[in-house]
């Protein structure tokens, strides 16, 4: 873990293509351990969902450089690790459990549903909210997700039109997207019982999952124009 943080906390301060490409010897050393801890995770991962054993490291890990196009903050690189562990890899539905490594206490262990421009998908879950409302209030309260886990995302200031402003659970109904996000201390990823930790975690994580899972089943990713 300590070549990952070191690494990351150096580019961090770096943020330049220039000491990137000068550093790519160490990118390499870090981006390996990331690689082995991605795979250990697909490991303990695949005991909830299964497909994710039929992938390899590399194809749940984000890319370290970033798409500067359409963003207001020109930074070339993300100073972070990330992998995504879902049955359709890195993409965001069917959802999944994800992870990012960044150093001086940024570390995140997170799942559900980032989904603020995907409007089928949003539908589908307030849709699956309205008719599943005490299974959802189950998850959300308990314990072993509550001792983690609070529900997140991108929220309208009223509950949707075409919903009930009254129902038991209109708070979550103004979401556009939900998800949950356990941060992870420097001290917790160089601990000896880490992967005992992401393990608890997620296995806390599942049924919500499952839950925003079974909202999506016959969701269809729009085709690329």
């Amino acid at each position: 873990m300590k070549v990952m943080l070191d690494y990351l906390s150096a580019l961090a301060i770096n943020n330049e293509r220039e000491w990137y490409h000068a550093h790519k010897e160490q990118y390499k050393q870090a981006m390996t351990k990331f690689e082995d801890l991605v795979e250990t995770l697909i490991l303990e991962v695949g005991e909830l969902e299964p497909a994710v054993l039929d992938y390899r490291p590399k194809n749940l890990i984000f890319r370290v450089a970033r798409d500067v196009r359409f963003s207001k903050d020109k930074s070339p690189f993300n100073p972070s690790f990330r992998a995504h562990f879902a049955k359709n890899g890195k993409f965001t539905i069917p959802v999944g459990y994800y992870i990012s490594i960044q150093p001086h206490g940024y570390s995140i262990i997170a799942g559900g549903l980032f989904a603020d421009d995907l409007k089928d998908a949003t539908a589908m879950v307030r849709d699956y909210i309205t008719a599943n409302r005490d299974e959802w209030e189950r998850i959300i309260t308990k314990p072993s997700f509550s001792k983690y886990f609070t529900v997140q995302g991108t929220a309208l200031k009223n509950v949707p039109r075409d919903y009930d402003k009254e129902h038991p659970q209109a708070q979550y109904l103004k979401n556009k997207s939900w998800y949950v996000e356990c941060p992870l201390t420097d001290e917790e990823l160089m601990d000896e019982n880490f992967l005992s930790a992401v393990r608890v975690r997620c296995k806390a994580m599942e049924p919500f999952n499952l839950f925003l899972n079974k909202a999506l089943a016959d969701y269809v990713r729009p085709a690329r124009s």
